[in-house]
């Protein structure tokens, strides 16, 4: 029980750690509304089971064994980082006339997006999976905490499991929290530059990710 609740507040803290997933969140939110920023969220959560499944497999073992493997991830995930940045950034310039004139009506309109809602999903899970960084916390952290006097495997997946609720349940606060506060809606012009200013971090994050060293 103690090293549940162990691993529950290192899990809580490095949620809750400034990092690509909230920007993505925030990105999301301001942009396109509460709806897609859920699917977002969904995404993170099912590629956090992936990170903790290969983990238990031995597979992300692999990402520090090999160099080039390791390298050939960041530099993936780093180049996406990029893409949904410039992307975020780019649409607030290119759709202005249309985001001002969608954010004077309902906050229910703010949800319908031109976007299929798996592809939502898809950034959410990409945004998780690519980062090396979440990989290294299952190869360092995530075994000292599995106990061996039981089933390992079903006590590993038991602290997976917590660590993609304290996902779903964070992100989902933050975005509630975001879209009551109704930026976008109320203000226009700041939920513009909310989502500018998110695809500059996300691009900061970019560059973080290929200066990192295993």
């Amino acid at each position: 029980m103690n090293e549940i609740l162990t691993f529950s507040l290192v899990a809580l803290l490095l949620v809750i750690s400034p990092g690509p997933n909230a920007v993505l969140i925030i990105k999301t939110v301001s942009a396109k509304g509460k709806t897609a920023a859920f699917f977002n969220i969904l995404g993170l959560t099912v590629a956090t089971f992936f990170h903790g499944a290969l983990s238990i497999l031995g597979l992300s073992a692999l990402l520090l064994q090999s160099a080039e493997l390791f390298l050939a991830v960041k530099v993936i995930g780093a180049v996406y980082l990029l893409f949904i940045g410039l992307k975020a950034i780019f649409q607030t310039f290119r759709k202005s006339s249309n985001i001002s004139a969608e954010n004077h009506t309902d906050e229910k309109l703010l949800d319908k997006t031109n976007r299929p809602m798996h592809t939502f999903f898809i950034e959410g899970f990409l945004t998780q999976i690519l980062n090396p960084k979440v990989s290294m916390f299952y190869l360092a952290a995530f075994p000292q905490f599995v106990s061996f006097e039981q089933p390992s495997s079903v006590n590993a997946f038991l602290l997976v499991a917590i660590h993609a609720a304290i996902i779903f349940l964070w992100f989902s606060g933050l975005t509630k929290t975001i879209s009551k506060i109704k930026f976008t809606t109320k203000m226009p012009s700041l939920g513009k530059w909310i989502q500018r200013i998110s695809g500059i971090v996300m691009v900061y994050f970019a560059g973080l990710l290929l200066s990192h060293k295993a």
